[in-house]
């Protein structure tokens, strides 16, 4: 059973899919032949018609899909931004 999540990313014939909205019956997801690029097709689909489509592509792990997206892998330390530094009121 294929369990499918938002910002999953998956390589088909077609190019790269990514799903980029999950609902309880439908599928938004959207076509791009390079990852690296916001260029692509939005598409909208059911959940049987997209499990038809995902069974033909080969989902990417999160750490090669963020390589090709953004070239190498992001420090999730660089997503925190930096804490002010301290006062001492005394």
């Amino acid at each position: 059973m294929i369990k499918f999540k938002q910002d999953q990313v998956w390589k088909s014939d077609a190019g790269y899919i990514r799903i980029v909205r999950l609902e309880r019956l439908s599928v938004a997801y959207k076509i791009q032949q390079d990852l690296s690029t916001r260029d692509g097709t939005h598409h909208q689909a059911t959940k049987k018609e997209f499990t038809r489509l995902a069974k033909s592509a080969r989902l990417l792990a999160p750490e090669e899909a963020e390589l090709l997206t953004y070239g190498s892998l992001r420090s999730r330390a660089d997503d925190v931004p930096e804490a002010p530094p301290a006062t001492d009121q005394t």
